[in-house]
Protein backbone atom coordinates (compact mmCIF):
# COMPACT_ATOMS: atom_id res chain seq x y z
CA UNK A 1 0.00 0.00 0.00
CA UNK A 2 1.24 3.51 -0.84
CA UNK A 3 2.81 5.16 2.26
CA UNK A 4 0.32 7.92 3.13
CA UNK A 5 0.37 10.15 6.17
CA UNK A 6 -2.08 12.62 7.63
CA UNK A 7 -0.77 16.01 8.83
CA UNK A 8 -2.58 18.39 11.18
CA UNK A 9 -1.17 21.88 11.83
CA UNK A 10 -2.42 23.17 15.19
CA UNK A 11 -2.36 26.48 17.01
CA UNK A 12 -4.45 26.83 20.18
CA UNK A 13 -7.04 24.19 19.29
CA UNK A 14 -6.89 22.23 22.56
CA UNK A 15 -10.68 21.85 22.66
CA UNK A 16 -10.89 19.96 19.36
CA UNK A 17 -7.50 18.48 18.43
CA UNK A 18 -7.76 15.26 20.48
CA UNK A 19 -11.04 14.31 18.80
CA UNK A 20 -9.74 15.26 15.33
CA UNK A 21 -6.47 13.33 15.80
CA UNK A 22 -8.30 10.24 17.11
CA UNK A 23 -10.71 10.19 14.15
CA UNK A 24 -7.83 10.71 11.69
CA UNK A 25 -5.95 7.82 13.28
CA UNK A 26 -9.01 5.61 12.71
CA UNK A 27 -8.75 6.34 8.96
CA UNK A 28 -4.96 6.46 8.40
CA UNK A 29 -2.20 4.57 10.19
CA UNK A 30 0.29 7.46 10.34
CA UNK A 31 -0.71 10.86 11.74
CA UNK A 32 1.57 13.77 12.61
CA UNK A 33 0.36 16.77 14.60
CA UNK A 34 2.49 19.92 14.35
CA UNK A 35 1.97 22.15 17.37
CA UNK A 36 2.85 25.62 16.09
CA UNK A 37 3.69 27.15 19.49
CA UNK A 38 0.29 26.64 21.14
CA UNK A 39 -0.17 28.26 24.55
CA UNK A 40 -3.47 26.67 25.60
CA UNK A 41 -2.26 23.13 26.31
CA UNK A 42 0.64 20.68 26.21
CA UNK A 43 -0.31 18.70 23.11
CA UNK A 44 2.16 15.89 23.83
CA UNK A 45 0.33 15.22 27.09
CA UNK A 46 -3.10 15.85 25.59
CA UNK A 47 -2.55 13.39 22.72
CA UNK A 48 -0.64 10.78 24.73
CA UNK A 49 -2.03 7.35 24.03
CA UNK A 50 -3.46 8.16 20.57
CA UNK A 51 -0.45 6.73 18.67
CA UNK A 52 0.19 9.95 16.75
CA UNK A 53 3.47 11.82 16.29
CA UNK A 54 3.58 15.29 17.86
CA UNK A 55 6.14 17.91 16.81
CA UNK A 56 6.27 21.27 18.58
CA UNK A 57 7.55 24.62 17.38
CA UNK A 58 8.92 26.60 20.34
CA UNK A 59 7.01 29.66 19.12
CA UNK A 60 4.25 30.44 16.64
CA UNK A 61 5.89 30.45 13.20
CA UNK A 62 2.76 30.38 11.03
CA UNK A 63 0.57 27.74 9.41
CA UNK A 64 2.86 27.52 6.39
CA UNK A 65 5.84 26.74 8.59
CA UNK A 66 3.82 24.04 10.36
CA UNK A 67 2.87 22.49 7.02
CA UNK A 68 6.49 22.51 5.85
CA UNK A 69 7.50 20.75 9.07
CA UNK A 70 4.81 18.13 8.46
CA UNK A 71 5.98 17.66 4.84
CA UNK A 72 9.59 17.14 5.88
CA UNK A 73 8.77 14.86 8.81
CA UNK A 74 6.45 12.62 6.81
CA UNK A 75 8.88 12.43 3.87
CA UNK A 76 11.76 11.54 6.19
CA UNK A 77 9.67 8.63 7.50
CA UNK A 78 9.00 7.21 4.05
CA UNK A 79 5.70 8.88 3.21
CA UNK A 80 4.89 9.53 -0.45
CA UNK A 81 1.71 11.51 0.22
CA UNK A 82 0.53 13.79 3.00
CA UNK A 83 -3.12 14.61 3.51
CA UNK A 84 -3.61 17.75 5.57
CA UNK A 85 -6.64 19.05 7.41
CA UNK A 86 -7.28 21.64 10.09
CA UNK A 87 -7.31 20.85 13.78
CA UNK A 88 -10.27 23.07 14.68
CA UNK A 89 -12.88 20.42 13.90
CA UNK A 90 -14.33 22.08 10.79
CA UNK A 91 -13.04 19.30 8.51
CA UNK A 92 -14.42 15.79 8.93
CA UNK A 93 -11.67 13.11 9.13
CA UNK A 94 -14.22 10.61 7.82
CA UNK A 95 -13.69 12.25 4.39
CA UNK A 96 -10.05 11.09 4.30
CA UNK A 97 -10.85 7.96 2.20
CA UNK A 98 -12.12 10.25 -0.57
CA UNK A 99 -8.53 11.48 -0.95
CA UNK A 100 -6.77 8.16 -0.43
CA UNK A 101 -8.50 6.49 -3.38
CA UNK A 102 -7.46 9.30 -5.76
CA UNK A 103 -3.80 9.82 -4.88
CA UNK A 104 -1.49 10.44 -7.85
CA UNK A 105 2.18 11.54 -8.00
CA UNK A 106 1.44 14.51 -10.29
CA UNK A 107 -1.81 15.70 -8.72
CA UNK A 108 -2.67 17.88 -5.72
CA UNK A 109 -6.12 17.03 -4.41
CA UNK A 110 -8.03 20.00 -3.06
CA UNK A 111 -11.05 19.63 -0.80
CA UNK A 112 -14.00 21.58 -2.19
CA UNK A 113 -16.46 22.58 0.52
CA UNK A 114 -19.60 21.34 -1.23
CA UNK A 115 -21.63 20.33 1.84
CA UNK A 116 -21.67 23.00 4.54
CA UNK A 117 -23.11 22.43 8.01
CA UNK A 118 -23.78 25.73 9.73
CA UNK A 119 -23.28 29.12 8.13
CA UNK A 120 -20.13 29.97 6.21
CA UNK A 121 -19.07 33.60 6.88
CA UNK A 122 -19.62 35.91 3.91
CA UNK A 123 -15.97 36.95 4.15
CA UNK A 124 -14.95 33.32 3.61
CA UNK A 125 -17.18 33.02 0.54
CA UNK A 126 -15.72 36.13 -1.06
CA UNK A 127 -12.19 35.18 0.00
CA UNK A 128 -12.56 31.81 -1.69
CA UNK A 129 -13.78 33.41 -4.94
CA UNK A 130 -11.06 36.07 -4.79
CA UNK A 131 -8.29 33.52 -4.24
CA UNK A 132 -9.56 31.23 -7.02
CA UNK A 133 -9.56 34.23 -9.39
CA UNK A 134 -5.95 35.17 -8.70
CA UNK A 135 -4.70 31.61 -9.11
CA UNK A 136 -6.48 31.49 -12.46
CA UNK A 137 -4.78 34.79 -13.41
CA UNK A 138 -1.37 33.43 -12.44
CA UNK A 139 -1.67 29.95 -13.92
CA UNK A 140 -4.71 29.72 -16.20
CA UNK A 141 -5.97 26.77 -14.12
CA UNK A 142 -9.54 26.69 -12.85
CA UNK A 143 -9.09 25.86 -9.17
CA UNK A 144 -12.11 25.42 -6.91
CA UNK A 145 -11.84 26.44 -3.24
CA UNK A 146 -8.16 27.32 -3.17
CA UNK A 147 -8.43 28.39 0.49
CA UNK A 148 -9.42 24.94 1.68
CA UNK A 149 -6.90 23.38 4.06
CA UNK A 150 -8.12 19.81 3.42
CA UNK A 151 -5.67 18.61 0.75
CA UNK A 152 -3.53 15.73 -0.45
CA UNK A 153 0.05 16.49 -1.50
CA UNK A 154 2.51 14.30 -3.43
CA UNK A 155 5.50 14.98 -1.20
CA UNK A 156 8.32 14.48 -3.71
CA UNK A 157 6.82 17.06 -6.09
CA UNK A 158 5.82 19.58 -3.43
CA UNK A 159 9.19 19.51 -1.69
CA UNK A 160 10.82 20.27 -5.07
CA UNK A 161 8.87 23.53 -5.45
CA UNK A 162 10.69 26.82 -4.68
CA UNK A 163 8.39 27.76 -1.78
CA UNK A 164 9.09 30.90 0.22
CA UNK A 165 5.96 31.57 2.30
CA UNK A 166 5.60 30.62 5.96
CA UNK A 167 2.05 31.65 6.87
CA UNK A 168 -1.42 31.16 5.36
CA UNK A 169 -0.01 32.36 2.04
CA UNK A 170 1.92 29.09 1.65
CA UNK A 171 -1.23 27.19 0.69
CA UNK A 172 -1.85 29.66 -2.14
CA UNK A 173 1.80 29.65 -3.26
CA UNK A 174 1.87 25.85 -3.44
CA UNK A 175 -1.06 25.77 -5.88
CA UNK A 176 0.31 28.40 -8.28
CA UNK A 177 3.84 27.02 -8.32
CA UNK A 178 2.56 23.45 -8.66
CA UNK A 179 0.52 24.34 -11.76
CA UNK A 180 3.52 26.21 -13.20
CA UNK A 181 5.56 23.04 -12.65
CA UNK A 182 3.06 20.95 -14.63
CA UNK A 183 1.10 19.38 -11.78
CA UNK A 184 -2.70 19.17 -11.83
CA UNK A 185 -5.04 20.41 -9.11
CA UNK A 186 -8.19 18.34 -8.81
CA UNK A 187 -11.21 18.84 -6.57
CA UNK A 188 -12.55 16.40 -4.00
CA UNK A 189 -15.99 17.18 -2.52
CA UNK A 190 -15.84 17.43 1.26
CA UNK A 191 -18.09 18.34 4.13
CA UNK A 192 -17.30 21.20 6.47
CA UNK A 193 -18.78 22.30 9.77
CA UNK A 194 -19.00 25.93 10.85
CA UNK A 195 -19.88 26.41 14.54
CA UNK A 196 -21.58 29.52 15.85
CA UNK A 197 -19.39 32.65 15.60
CA UNK A 198 -18.90 32.76 19.38
CA UNK A 199 -17.44 29.25 19.36
CA UNK A 200 -15.06 29.65 16.41
CA UNK A 201 -11.33 29.69 17.07
CA UNK A 202 -9.22 30.99 14.21
CA UNK A 203 -5.62 32.15 14.08
CA UNK A 204 -6.22 33.89 10.73
CA UNK A 205 -5.59 37.62 11.15
CA UNK A 206 -7.79 39.45 8.62
CA UNK A 207 -5.45 42.41 8.08
CA UNK A 208 -2.00 40.87 8.51
CA UNK A 209 -2.66 37.59 6.69
CA UNK A 210 -4.66 39.17 3.86
CA UNK A 211 -1.79 41.60 3.37
CA UNK A 212 0.69 38.71 3.15
CA UNK A 213 -1.52 36.92 0.64
CA UNK A 214 -1.89 40.12 -1.42
CA UNK A 215 1.88 40.62 -1.50
CA UNK A 216 2.31 37.00 -2.60
CA UNK A 217 -0.18 37.41 -5.45
CA UNK A 218 1.55 40.61 -6.55
CA UNK A 219 4.89 38.76 -6.71
CA UNK A 220 3.40 35.83 -8.61
CA UNK A 221 1.63 38.12 -11.10
CA UNK A 222 4.86 40.06 -11.72
CA UNK A 223 6.65 36.75 -12.31
CA UNK A 224 3.94 35.73 -14.75
CA UNK A 225 4.52 38.91 -16.78
CA UNK A 226 8.01 37.65 -17.61
CA UNK A 227 7.99 35.39 -20.70
CA UNK A 228 10.42 32.99 -19.04
CA UNK A 229 9.44 29.28 -18.87
CA UNK A 230 8.82 27.77 -15.46
CA UNK A 231 10.78 24.74 -14.32
CA UNK A 232 8.67 21.67 -15.08
CA UNK A 233 8.37 18.77 -12.64
CA UNK A 234 5.73 16.91 -14.65
CA UNK A 235 4.42 16.89 -18.20
CA UNK A 236 1.32 19.04 -18.63
CA UNK A 237 -1.27 17.09 -20.62
CA UNK A 238 -3.36 20.20 -21.36
CA UNK A 239 -0.97 21.42 -24.04
CA UNK A 240 -2.37 19.01 -26.65
CA UNK A 241 -5.90 20.36 -27.18
CA UNK A 242 -7.86 19.76 -30.36
CA UNK A 243 -8.93 22.84 -32.33
CA UNK A 244 -12.54 22.69 -31.17
CA UNK A 245 -11.45 22.24 -27.58
CA UNK A 246 -9.10 25.23 -27.86
CA UNK A 247 -11.99 27.42 -29.02
CA UNK A 248 -14.21 26.25 -26.17
CA UNK A 249 -11.35 26.93 -23.77
CA UNK A 250 -11.07 30.51 -25.06
CA UNK A 251 -14.78 31.03 -24.43
CA UNK A 252 -14.60 29.63 -20.90
CA UNK A 253 -11.20 31.06 -19.97
CA UNK A 254 -11.30 32.79 -16.57
CA UNK A 255 -15.09 33.08 -16.95
CA UNK A 256 -15.87 33.80 -13.29
CA UNK A 257 -17.53 37.08 -12.36
CA UNK A 258 -14.22 38.50 -11.13
CA UNK A 259 -12.33 37.16 -14.15
CA UNK A 260 -14.68 38.59 -16.78
CA UNK A 261 -15.09 41.94 -15.01
CA UNK A 262 -11.30 42.28 -14.75
CA UNK A 263 -10.89 41.47 -18.45
CA UNK A 264 -13.59 44.04 -19.30
CA UNK A 265 -11.99 46.72 -17.11
CA UNK A 266 -8.54 46.19 -18.63
CA UNK A 267 -9.95 46.22 -22.18
CA UNK A 268 -11.97 49.40 -21.68
CA UNK A 269 -9.15 51.33 -20.02
CA UNK A 270 -6.36 50.47 -22.47
CA UNK A 271 -8.62 50.67 -25.55
CA UNK A 272 -9.54 54.25 -24.64
CA UNK A 273 -6.28 55.75 -23.34
CA UNK A 274 -4.15 54.09 -26.06
CA UNK A 275 -6.68 54.37 -28.91
CA UNK A 276 -6.25 52.81 -31.47
CA UNK A 277 -3.00 51.01 -30.53
CA UNK A 278 -4.12 49.59 -27.21
CA UNK A 279 -4.31 46.07 -28.64
CA UNK A 280 -0.52 45.61 -28.28
CA UNK A 281 -0.26 45.84 -24.45
CA UNK A 282 -3.86 44.68 -24.04
CA UNK A 283 -3.43 41.29 -25.67
CA UNK A 284 0.00 40.74 -24.11
CA UNK A 285 -1.45 41.29 -20.63
CA UNK A 286 -4.50 39.15 -21.43
CA UNK A 287 -2.22 36.38 -22.70
CA UNK A 288 0.20 36.42 -19.76
CA UNK A 289 -2.51 36.77 -17.09
CA UNK A 290 -4.95 34.28 -18.64
CA UNK A 291 -7.80 36.76 -18.98
CA UNK A 292 -10.73 36.02 -21.28
CA UNK A 293 -9.35 36.97 -24.69
CA UNK A 294 -12.71 36.71 -26.45
CA UNK A 295 -14.22 39.38 -24.19
CA UNK A 296 -11.07 41.52 -24.47
CA UNK A 297 -11.23 41.37 -28.29
CA UNK A 298 -14.96 42.19 -28.34
CA UNK A 299 -14.57 45.26 -26.14
CA UNK A 300 -11.49 46.44 -28.06
CA UNK A 301 -13.43 46.28 -31.35
CA UNK A 302 -16.35 48.19 -29.80
CA UNK A 303 -13.97 50.93 -28.68
CA UNK A 304 -12.65 51.44 -32.24
CA UNK A 305 -15.63 53.61 -33.18
CA UNK A 306 -14.35 56.92 -34.72
CA UNK A 307 -16.59 58.98 -32.44
CA UNK A 308 -14.65 57.92 -29.33
CA UNK A 309 -11.44 59.97 -29.85
CA UNK A 310 -13.46 63.02 -30.89
CA UNK A 311 -15.54 62.78 -27.74
CA UNK A 312 -12.40 62.46 -25.60
CA UNK A 313 -10.90 65.53 -27.30
CA UNK A 314 -14.00 67.55 -26.53
CA UNK A 315 -13.80 66.60 -22.87
CA UNK A 316 -10.09 67.49 -22.77
CA UNK A 317 -10.55 70.84 -24.52
CA UNK A 318 -13.28 71.75 -22.08
CA UNK A 319 -10.74 71.23 -19.30
CA UNK A 320 -7.64 72.91 -20.79
CA UNK A 321 -9.70 75.72 -22.43
CA UNK A 322 -7.53 75.90 -25.56
CA UNK A 323 -7.34 74.49 -29.08
CA UNK A 324 -3.55 74.85 -29.24
CA UNK A 325 -2.61 71.80 -27.18
CA UNK A 326 -4.46 68.84 -28.71
CA UNK A 327 -2.15 66.19 -27.20
CA UNK A 328 -2.74 67.47 -23.67
CA UNK A 329 -6.47 67.71 -24.37
CA UNK A 330 -6.48 64.11 -25.65
CA UNK A 331 -4.50 62.85 -22.64
CA UNK A 332 -6.83 64.51 -20.14
CA UNK A 333 -10.04 63.69 -22.00
CA UNK A 334 -9.18 60.04 -22.67
CA UNK A 335 -8.20 59.41 -19.05
CA UNK A 336 -11.36 61.06 -17.73
CA UNK A 337 -13.42 58.96 -20.12
CA UNK A 338 -11.53 55.78 -19.21
CA UNK A 339 -11.81 56.40 -15.47
CA UNK A 340 -15.58 56.77 -15.81
CA UNK A 341 -16.20 53.94 -18.28
CA UNK A 342 -13.86 51.34 -16.73
CA UNK A 343 -15.59 50.83 -13.35
CA UNK A 344 -19.02 51.20 -14.93
CA UNK A 345 -18.42 48.42 -17.46
CA UNK A 346 -16.65 46.23 -14.89
CA UNK A 347 -19.56 46.48 -12.44
CA UNK A 348 -22.07 45.82 -15.21
CA UNK A 349 -20.22 42.67 -16.33
CA UNK A 350 -19.75 41.47 -12.73
CA UNK A 351 -23.45 41.92 -11.92
CA UNK A 352 -24.56 40.23 -15.16
CA UNK A 353 -22.33 37.18 -14.62
CA UNK A 354 -23.36 36.81 -10.98
CA UNK A 355 -27.03 37.10 -11.89
CA UNK A 356 -26.66 34.53 -14.67
CA UNK A 357 -24.83 32.16 -12.31
CA UNK A 358 -27.56 32.63 -9.70
CA UNK A 359 -30.31 31.98 -12.25
CA UNK A 360 -28.56 28.81 -13.47
CA UNK A 361 -28.10 27.55 -9.89
CA UNK A 362 -31.79 28.11 -9.11
CA UNK A 363 -32.86 26.23 -12.25
CA UNK A 364 -30.54 23.30 -11.44
CA UNK A 365 -31.85 23.02 -7.88
CA UNK A 366 -35.46 23.40 -8.98
CA UNK A 367 -36.09 26.57 -6.95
Amino acid sequence: MTPTWCGIPVYNNAATIADVARRCREQIAHVVVVDDGSTDANLRELLKGLDVAVIRHPSNLGKGAALLTAFQYAASHGAEYLITLDGDGQHLPEDLPKFVCRLSPDVILLGSRDEIVGKMPQSSRFGREFSDFWICVETGAKVVDSQSGFRAYPLKRVLSLPLESKHYNLEVEILSRAVWAGLEVQSVPIRVWYPEPSKRISSFHPIRDNFRISILHARLVLRQFLPIPHRALAENSKSSRANGERFRHLLRENASALGLSTAAALAVFLSIVLWPWGFVPLFYIAWRLHLNKMLVAAIYLLCLVPALPEFCLRIGRAIVQTEARPHLAWFIGSHIMALIATPAVALLVYAAVRRRAGTRLCSETGK
